[in-house]
């Protein structure tokens, strides 16, 4: 199973993409798909010599405000970037470490799904071979990107699902997934919450994602008058666009090492 990268969309890089320097910024940073290269599952992804670095250099630079708002749970970002802790959001906004030394809490939102949804899920994706679950706590993924024939019949099934639900469940379009939460929680809450924090507070936001769970959070930004990107295609809300995640990486790295004879 070989690691899965978005082709680039246009003949650049970048496009409308502004290097970071300038006032004082506030960088936010989604995961798959944006630092990291997607792949099959999501336990294959990996982490590129050098990133952990490029990381602890940019953050060391923003005076650390740097955080990641991932969909994963803080606890697997600690394992992707060890020995690195960064500021981070996990799950979509139901977790938040404010700082790389504290404790990860839940935010008033979050919201456990029943397990009844997630034992109906798994039956339903079952007869889908190639398609899977991802049990998050705050949230449940049914990947496709094994089985894309899958996608219609899942996503009427999910649907059936959700209405039977005792709770009010969201669904998220991400790269190849259908993503089930409870609302009230989501990346654009959780970069709000940052920006609250003194370290991040009258710093100008910057976020990178790429894709629909990230469209929050790229809201959010725009309404703040920071700088919102996306990765492999164009999103609501962004203003600009990355190729794929090395562009990201390679952005991050120019910004990080410059004046560091790297």
């Amino acid at each position: 199973m070989g690691q899965l990268s978005a082709p680039p969309l246009t003949g650049a890089t970048m496009e409308n993409v502004a290097p970071l320097s300038g006032q004082p910024l506030a960088l936010f940073l989604d995961v798959d798909g944006t630092l990291l290269d997607l792949a099959e599952r999501p336990s294959e992804v990996v982490t590129p010599a050098g990133l952990v670095a490029t990381l602890c250099s940019a953050e060391r630079k923003l005076a650390g405000a740097l955080a990641l708002i991932s969909g994963r749970a803080i606890v697997d970002l600690d394992l992707l970037f060890e020995p690195l802790r960064l500021r981070a959001s996990g799950i979509h906004g139901a977790e938040i470490r404010y700082e790389p030394d504290g404790p990860v809490t839940l935010t008033p939102a979050a919201t456990k799904l029943p397990a009844s949804l997630w034992t109906a899920l798994t039956r339903e994706v079952a007869a889908f071979p190639g398609a899977f679950v991802e049990n998050k706590r705050f949230s449940f993924v049914v990947h496709y990107r094994l089985a894309p024939a899958a996608e219609r019949p899942l996503r009427q099934a999910v649907a059936q699902l959700i209405g039977s639900s005792p709770v009010a469940v969201e669904v998220m379009d991400a790269r190849c997934a259908i993503e089930l939460k409870a609302s009230g929680h989501d990346k654009g809450r959780a970069i709000a919450a940052f920006l609250s924090q003194p370290g991040f507070r009258g710093r100008m936001p910057v976020f990178v994602g790429d894709d629909a769970t990230d469209e929050s959070g790229f809201a959010l930004v725009a309404a703040r008058g920071g700088q919102p990107y996306s990765v492999g295609k164009r999103r609501p809300g962004a203003i600009g666009l990355f190729a794929g995640p090395l562009a990201v990486r390679d952005w991050l790295a120019e910004f990080a090492h410059r004046g560091n004879g790297a």
